[in-house]
């Protein structure tokens, strides 16, 4: 009888894939959060590393327990930081200076499309 003939056979080894990838995300998770943490000291983190190699599915649950507030705490400042620095990249990349756009009013006033007035307001707006 083969492997995949039985149906319980192929929950039941995707449920082991699903928990393996589960396990290593987790892990993965929990290592990138002590080297993110600057209050844990050098030792600490080398002895969570050392119990989370020889006993990992132990020294994850008790990290979870013990540092999962401030595990969240670290992982929202850290997008809260990467997202203020996307969105003033994108700032920085769209907005063109302000001497660039009164330098296209003055054009489009010397070329007649827009009036005095309004060539002042766009000036005033860009100013201030």
């Amino acid at each position: 009888m083969s492997f995949f003939q039985n149906f319980w056979d192929i929950v039941w080894w995707l449920f082991c894939v699903y928990a393996i990838f589960a396990f290593l995300w987790a892990l993965f998770m929990v290592i990138a959060d002590l080297f993110r943490d600057h209050e844990l000291s050098g030792w600490w983190k080398a002895v969570w590393i050392f119990f989370l190699a020889f006993v990992p599915f132990l020294s994850l649950l008790v990290y979870m327990v013990a540092r999962g507030k401030g595990m969240t705490e670290r992982s929202r400042e850290q997008a809260r930081k990467s997202q203020a620095e996307m969105d003033s990249y994108i700032r920085q990349a769209a907005a063109a200076s302000p001497s660039e756009e009164i330098a296209k009013a003055k054009a489009l006033m010397d070329a007649g499309t827009i009036s005095a007035a309004e060539f002042e307001r766009i000036k005033s707006r860009v100013i201030a």
